[in-house]
């Protein structure tokens, strides 16, 4: 299980195959995320058509409701939410990092109040483990604290930190059928990067995952970022950029050697009544579309643009339909799919890196800054 085999490169992108117990994943991938259990409007039926094969759920979220023991007694998420392909959870670091102002760290790990009701919580690298192992996901991370990506001095502090969680995740995991990531911090600073990159690789995860980023950071220092950690990953492990999912943030992601991404952000354009297209981001609440016959995107091959014309999806938003949300998300979804699924031809034909200039035109307009789950 969790091997990991390179099938083609074009420059530092690469094509592979992930092996997990529920399936092999086919990289690079991106995963719809399901935070609380559920891609929002969605079913698992609805996912496997648009051909998704790995999905993420949060575990912050499920921990607070309905509770990660419950989740095992029910024989875990795989068969709590009728999913049967490859499933992660993020360790709950970046959720008590946005909980800025109810959270309080320390070396041994974090207290924060819910925001569901108050209540006071406590997560350590072992607690949270022992969560995601409830849960029973394949893929689990290491818990980990994520920093402003601009305060240098303190970004020293939490990677510091998140490799001595890292460590501790390592000691507490005790499932065999499940694989764990570490994860690279170090802000926007490049010393502190390269340092958290080689160290996170000398513990020898299956995978690496690279968190930090997409939190306010610009594209260029995103870029960077990835320029300066990729190269000093193993070759013969996933590396997965946590939270970034705009079309452009794929291509340049690939580019730089990134094989697995997670983004809320198909579905929640989706549930704003907005559609990924070549034109651009569609509103479609907007008047113009009010008489367009047009499917969303005339070569996508989702049901939503095979079945029903953009004056459908309109009047179904104007009308305030549940049925809008799901025929955006199931578009939008299949869209981010589609362009890996065309990424990965162009890698293994050896074209990939030429075509990224045209690809970032073709998408233009469909890139705005988002905020994560």
């Amino acid at each position: 299980m969790f091997d990991f085999t390179i099938t083609a490169r074009n420059n530092r992108a690469r094509t592979g195959v992930f092996s997990t117990i529920r399936g092999d994943l086919i990289t690079p991938v991106f995963a719809p995320v399901g935070t609380q259990a559920t891609v929002k409007t969605l079913t698992p039926e609805h996912l496997k058509d648009i051909k998704a094969t790995l999905v993420l759920s949060n575990t912050y979220h499920l921990y607070l409701r309905p509770g990660d023991d419950l989740v095992a007694e029910l024989g875990g998420l795989h068969r709590f939410m009728k999913w049967p392909r490859p499933m992660l959870t993020d360790s709950g670091g970046f959720q008590v990092f946005s909980l800025s102002q109810t959270r309080k760290i320390d070396d041994d790990g974090v207290t924060f109040k819910s925001h569901i009701d108050g209540s006071t919580h406590r997560f350590t690298p072992e607690r949270s483990v022992r969560i995601q192992e409830n849960l029973g996901a394949d893929i689990i991370m290491a818990f980990d604290e994520c920093s402003d990506p601009n305060d240098s001095e303190y970004s020293r502090i939490a990677m510091e930190r998140t490799h001595r969680w890292a460590e501790r995740s390592l000691k507490a995991k005790r499932r065999a059928d499940q694989t764990l990531f570490g994860i690279v911090q170090g802000g926007v600073q490049p010393d502190l990067r390269a340092e958290s990159a080689k160290f996170i690789a000398s513990l020898g995860t299956p995978g690496i995952a690279i968190g930090g980023l997409s939190v306010g950071e610009t594209k260029q220092q995103m870029h960077d970022t990835l320029d300066v950690v990729t190269p000093l990953l193993p070759e013969n492990k996933p590396r997965y950029l946590m939270g970034v999912g705009t079309p452009e943030d794929l291509i340049n992601g690939v580019l730089r050697g990134v094989d697995i991404f997670d983004c809320v952000l198909p579905t929640r354009l989706a549930r704003h009544h907005s559609a990924f297209a070549p034109e651009g981001r569609l509103n479609m609440m907007n008047a113009t579309f009010a008489r367009d016959e047009r499917p969303l995107d005339e070569n996508c091959d989702c049901y939503a643009c095979k079945t029903f014309s953009r004056a459908y999806i309109r009047h179904l938003i104007m009308a305030r339909e549940l049925l809008a949300g799901t025929l955006l998300s199931i578009h939008n979804l299949r869209a981010l799919i589609r362009l890996m699924e065309d990424i990965r031809v162009y890698i293994a034909d050896g074209t990939f890196e030429e075509r990224v200039p045209d690809l970032l035109r073709q998408w233009q307009g469909n890139v705005a800054r988002h905020k994560k789950s």
